[in-house]
């Protein structure tokens, strides 16, 4: 049996706000985490893709407020960041995200 994911070790080397803010971000990242655990089966935030995180805006976050959909556009870059990844499409899609 496997361990799983934890996502707040994955994020502590990136997480450098105040402790609201971390705990904020870390609890976007459990929910995106368990949403796209649930449809695609990948736990692991290490081999997630763009086609994650998009489908997790598309239909998880679709009728959320502005504010949260924010908030959740900060939280994806911050992962992308732990990742290594520099992806400007990315960042491109991400700033259409209103």
């Amino acid at each position: 049996m496997t361990k799983p994911f934890d996502m707040g070790a994955f994020l502590s080397g990136v997480l450098t706000s105040s402790k609201l803010t971390q705990q904020r971000h870390l609890r976007q990242a459990k929910i995106m985490q368990a949403a796209i655990q649930l449809r695609w089966q990948q736990d692991n935030a290490w081999v997630w893709q763009l086609k994650h995180l998009r489908w997790f805006f598309a239909q998880n976050l679709k009728n959320r407020s502005y504010s949260t959909r924010y908030y959740c556009r900060l939280t994806t870059l911050i992962i992308y960041k732990r990742l290594g990844k520099n992806d400007q499409m990315l960042i491109d899609w991400l700033n259409t995200q209103k």
